[in-house]
């Protein structure tokens, strides 16, 4: 009866053994295959002996293996270029008087040296154009003989006063004053230098780039002596 008993006993403890390895085997990741050492490898962990390797992306190339375009630097923004001044090379001011934009007249000055001759005239300079511009210096003075400029005699020039810039508005006016040296005495009179006295129907009278402009007295003609006039520069106040 004992020995009945005892092999009951060892059959109990072979299914004791047996259940409990089962039950083992049905817990999560219990299921796996033998290691060398005897252990066991939880069927989620992957080894790197049986999972397949994944080749990393090449540069240059995405993982699908397609070409991937590099990258670009930026262009630089081409910096703006101010555009050339419109602006005229006498920045901004007026022009010089041309010849063409001038009318010309002259007449006997007031106020003159005593004697029988010219003794003075006042030049009057007009803009008969549409454009402000600008009239400058000393003229320079020259006898017609027979009205001719091409018989021209130019004459001795001694300037007086500061010469400066004179603007002129169309329809305006400038000035300059011619001073001879006067004829004496009566009928055609006589230089106190001894020279003869010389008659000019009109005079060469010339501003600095503003042309050569013929002129005649409005009331006779011009009588001088030594072919030497006294001038001021030209002038924005009408001289008497």
């Amino acid at each position: 009866m004992r020995h009945v008993n005892g092999m009951r006993g060892s059959a109990m403890a072979v299914v004791v053994a047996s259940v409990a390895l089962a039950v083992a085997g049905c817990q999560p990741g219990g299921s796996g295959a033998d290691t060398a050492d005897g252990g066991l490898t939880p069927s989620g962990t992957v080894s790197s002996s049986a999972s397949s390797k994944t080749d990393a992306p090449k540069p240059g190339s995405s993982a699908s293996g397609s070409s991937t375009p590099s990258a670009s630097r930026p262009t630089p923004t081409p910096t703006p270029t101010a555009p050339a001044s419109s602006a005229p090379a006498t920045g901004g001011s007026a022009a010089t008087c041309a010849a063409s934009s001038l009318k010309v007249t002259a007449r006997q000055a007031v106020v003159r040296p005593a004697g029988t001759g010219t003794g003075a005239a006042v030049v009057e300079f007009t803009n008969v154009s549409g454009r402000t511009c600008v009239l400058k210096g000393h003229p320079t003075v020259a006898g017609a003989g027979n009205g001719s400029p091409e018989m021209n005699v130019p004459l001795t020039v001694k300037p007086t006063g500061a010469a400066s810039s004179v603007t002129v508005a169309p329809g305006g006016k400038a000035w300059v004053k011619l001073t001879f040296v006067q004829v004496q005495g009566e009928g055609d009179g006589y230089c106190v230098s001894g020279s003869a006295p010389v008659l000019y129907p009109t005079m060469v009278v010339q501003l600095p780039s503003s042309g050569a402009h013929q002129v005649a007295l409005d009331d006779g003609q011009f009588a001088e002596c030594d072919d030497t006039v006294t001038v001021t520069a030209v002038t924005a106040i009408e001289p008497s």
